[in-house]
């Protein structure tokens, strides 16, 4: 059948989110990654909204920081680099100008586990996110909780967000209900 995609691996988190993703995110769109981390969503958001487009990506940690630079230095891509929390973004991004924002929740991967995402700043930085994002725009949240730390961000987030007001906001979230060890998954914000 014409148009369809065939999928020959297995669905996971980040499948299911770089697929919503690119039914949002547009050339000449403005994208924000608001967990910088190694810089891979940075590179993504890149790709979809290419050289006419702005990407944005925020991160606390300077080797997080240095990791995005360099990534995206090394697949010639630009974006804006700032070592900020993601509460902050609204301070950088116009109000009402992203087509995409996305996060990942958790801690820097190959980084220190001390330091990670907790509710207090991931709600600030929602809430701030849900005021730069467009009309029909997507917010995506990638929910890592295993391990050593975000259970208590996952517990406390997952009530947040069916507080959010149905008639601005659709909130939909993804489960992998039969698999072991504390799966990741993604939650979708789309703005009405």
């Amino acid at each position: 059948m014409g148009g369809e995609k065939c999928y020959n691996t297995p669905m996971n988190a980040l499948t299911i989110v770089h697929e919503t993703v690119k039914r949002f995110a547009h050339a000449g769109g403005v994208c924000v990654d608001a967990t910088a981390g190694r810089g891979y969503d940075a590179a993504f958001l890149c790709e979809c909204v290419g050289e006419s487009g702005k990407v944005y990506a925020f991160d606390i940690q300077r080797e997080a920081i240095d990791s995005t630079k360099a990534l995206l230095a090394s697949r010639g891509f630009k974006a804006t680099v700032i070592e900020d929390s993601h509460a902050n973004m609204a301070q950088y991004v116009a109000e009402d100008s992203a087509d995409v924002i996305m996060f990942n929740l958790g801690y820097l991967p190959k980084g220190d586990h001390r330091i990670f995402t907790r509710f207090d700043s991931t709600r600030q930085a929602i809430e701030s996110g849900l005021k730069i994002l467009k009309r029909g725009g997507l917010m995506s949240i990638c929910v890592y909780y295993g391990g050593d730390s975000g259970y208590e961000e996952r517990d406390a987030l997952m009530p947040y967000l069916a507080t959010l007001d149905d008639e601005l906001y659709q909130v939909i979230t993804v489960s992998f209900t039969n698999w072991k060890k504390d799966p990741p998954y993604p939650v979708f914000i789309i703005k009405n």
